[in-house]
């Protein structure tokens, strides 16, 4: 006899569907009347009309136009008032008459026989797979 395994969630799921259907809730006439007070007190227009924002005054906008050309001039002068920075050495024109020569005695690395043994090992163990497959399925 197989049971299958129900998950806490799924639990507590099939819990809280119960207990939603269980419950009875009467709404007495003067609740009723309430909300449906409050739902008409609230209308589109009373929200239209709290979302207007003030105009701002036009010295506001000055005031602020002012504060960014300020900035801008003290950005630029600040920039130029700073001492200039000292041209880079003279680089030679013959770069490689002035490097000396390094001699590297490097020898290439022989990486590929490792990888050819491992692909002929998945080839094989491919070829393999696919006769037992064959074998089962009566080819």
């Amino acid at each position: 006899m197989s049971r299958t395994k129900v998950k806490p969630m799924d639990k507590l799921a099939k819990r809280l569907r119960d207990d939603a259907a269980r419950i009875d809730v009467n709404i007495s006439d003067e609740l009723d009347r309430r909300l449906e007070a409050s739902l008409l007190a609230v209308t589109p227009e009373m929200a239209d009309q709290r979302s207007v924002t003030p105009a701002r005054p036009l010295m506001f906008w000055w005031a602020s136009t002012m504060t960014g050309v300020a900035a801008a001039v003290a950005v630029i002068a600040i920039m130029n008032w700073q001492a200039p920075q000292q041209p880079a050495a003279d680089v030679p024109l013959n770069i490689i008459a002035v490097v000396p020569e390094i001699d590297l005695k490097a020898e290439a690395a022989v990486l590929t026989n490792p990888l050819q043994e491992e692909l002929d090992n998945l080839e094989s163990d491919l070829k393999k797979a696919e006769e037992k497959v064959r074998r089962d399925i009566g080819l």
